[in-house]
């Protein structure tokens, strides 16, 4: 008899302890960051994955028929909430993209990132076999991809709308869509990207338009990839060490505590670190998509691989953007970057997978009492 009690046992302390590991080495980057300081954001990160932790694990404990029943009535309410924004939101940095509470400034894209996947899933659960490969099958879900995505493109807020489309997309994919609609709507992107680009705002013209040439500008709109790949390149393979880097302790790497907290890690931490920071995402997205393999029904099955894919969009993104391989769009890197909002979300997905595999194990030991 185990004198751990069972409740405890039952926890994913390999998943916790590798995220604990992420957060706690971008701890570590954003104290180097101060200068050498827990103060403002080592200690406020830290604090905030613990509370995250404790919500994740709350979650985790839900039964997962509840995110199906619910999956509907909360994609509502947030696009109900993405269009307060648009009547009464705040504005702050020329984007209106918050609810004031009064205790508290409410962001409803960030909670719209796990939600679609729910809503999709959901509907492609729902969804009759037979009528997959029918426009039915298409068309719902692009509305229901399409009208929180161009909500949150007007505040304006590329970066929230790519990974809600993005997010979309993928569970459509996974549902079984025939793969010619993907090749053919990407194909009418493309197409259509020249007249799409002229209707972007100013700042973010000229964001893809650096993306393309950085040097172009580079001690303006270019100032940011330009000092980003300095860092990167300068760390080397053993980086420069712990607190002494000078992109980011002499201020020339801009936002090197949020967005570009990749390139300040790799001018101190060096390839190694950089690689090792990588292979711990990928354990995560490993884990992720063997609980969707395990998972016991459709629904569960695209809402586990669609908010992994959710979380590897959200690495992937960031890093190609500090390598200058993306444009600059405003999306932190999970557990590194300094920010309530992004680890809120990544959290909120962590915990329902956790529930998927809590659920698939349950059903799984049922199977082994009966046989």
């Amino acid at each position: 008899m185990s004198i751990i009690p069972q409740p405890l046992t039952q926890f994913p302390w390999r998943v916790l302890a590798l995220l604990a590991a992420i957060a706690g080495f971008g701890t570590i980057v954003l104290y180097s960051a101060a200068g050498g300081s827990i103060t403002p954001w080592a200690i406020n990160q830290s604090v905030r994955f613990c509370v995250f932790v404790v919500m994740a694990l709350v979650l985790s404990r839900i039964p997962i028929e509840l995110f199906a029943r619910f999956a509907f009535p909360a994609y509502g309410g947030l696009l109900a909430a993405l269009v307060l924004v648009e009547l009464i939101g705040g504005v702050a940095g020329g984007s209106q993209r918050w609810i004031n509470l009064g205790f508290m400034q409410l962001q409803p894209s960030e909670f719209m990132k796990p939600v679609i996947v729910l809503a999709v899933a959901r509907f492609y659960a729902r969804l009759p076999v037979g009528e997959i490969r029918g426009w039915n099958a298409i068309w719902p879900a692009l509305v229901l991809i399409g009208a929180p995505w161009a909500l949150v493109l007007v505040q304006p807020d590329l970066g929230t709308a790519t990974m809600i489309a993005a997010g979309g997309v993928t569970v459509m994919f996974l549902a079984g869509l025939p793969l010619r609609i993907f090749i053919g709507s990407g194909l009418t992107l493309a197409a259509v990207v020249p007249i799409a680009f002229s209707f972007l705002h100013d700042y973010q013209q000229k964001r893809v338009l650096i993306f393309l040439d950085p040097e172009s500008d580079p001690l303006g709109a270019g100032y940011h990839i330009s000092q980003s790949k300095i860092a990167i390149g300068s760390g080397g393979i053993f980086g420069k060490g712990f607190l002494k880097g000078t992109q980011s302790h002499l201020d020339y790497l801009p936002e090197g505590h949020t967005d570009f907290v990749f390139a300040t890690m790799a001018e101190e931490w060096g390839l190694v670190g950089g690689v090792l920071l990588i292979g711990a995402f990928l354990l995560l997205f490993r884990w992720g998509i063997r609980v969707s393999l395990r998972a016991p029904d459709k629904f569960t099955r695209l809402v586990a691989a669609g908010l992994t894919t959710t979380i590897f969009f959200y690495v992937a993104i960031n890093l190609m953007m500090v390598m200058g391989l993306a444009p600059v769009v405003g999306i932190p890197l999970p557990f590194m970057s300094y920010g309530g909002s992004s680890m809120l979300t990544v959290m909120l997905c962590v915990g329902i997978i956790m529930a998927i595999d809590r659920e698939a194990r349950r059903r799984s030991r049922s199977i082994g009492n009966w046989s």
